[in-house]
């Protein structure tokens, strides 16, 4: 099936098979890596990104149900070799040890704080239920997404996330190798 996706700002036409899972179309067909295969199941969150500004477990999501979306991945969150400031509030609370977690982590939280700026423990607890960590005991989690929403000001979400459109055909970008 032909799809077209805007992934972390750039549009993507490809022809994929029907039962491709999007974490698998990010990772093999378009190199974003950042986007984890966890548990394949949907429950560990590991594989969350955005799908139009709002958090999708992306092992649980076709690809071509992304077809005429937008998709923000973890490497697209950074603008102008700046972080964004929940990556920036993860590294400097020490929320993350091995990382694998990380990732879906961070998008989950932005996806949070769109709806939550200024979130207490139990808040950000409830909100990233859906996405676990093996190594840490969340406080410093907990902590970082805090400092995110104060970094923040006034909230994330779709505006973090709009990017230039740049139209590319079959997954290369216009003057790639």
């Amino acid at each position: 099936m032909h799809i077209s996706v805007n992934v972390d700002g750039v549009t993507y036409a490809d022809e994929v098979e029907p039962r491709l899972l999007l974490v698998h179309y990010l990772r093999e067909r378009l190199s974003k890596t950042g986007t984890v295969v966890g548990c394949d199941t949907g429950n560990c969150g590991a594989c969350t990104v955005h799908l139009d500004g709002h958090s999708v477990k992306s092992c649980q999501m076709l690809a071509v149900q992304a077809n005429g979306h937008d998709v923000t991945t973890i490497e697209g969150l950074a603008r102008d070799g700046k972080l964004h400031p929940v990556q920036e509030a993860f590294h400097s609370n020490h929320a993350l040890q091995c990382g694998f977690c990380t990732p879906g982590m961070i998008m989950q939280a932005i996806d949070l704080l769109a709806d939550e700026s200024d979130p207490d423990d139990e808040t950000v607890r409830k909100g990233l239920e859906g996405n676990l960590c093996r190594c840490t005991g969340y406080q410093n989690i907990v902590r970082a997404v805090q400092d995110a929403a104060q970094r923040m000001k006034p909230g994330a979400g779709p505006d973090q996330e709009r990017h230039s459109d740049e139209h590319v055909t079959a997954k290369q970008p216009v003057g790639g190798e």
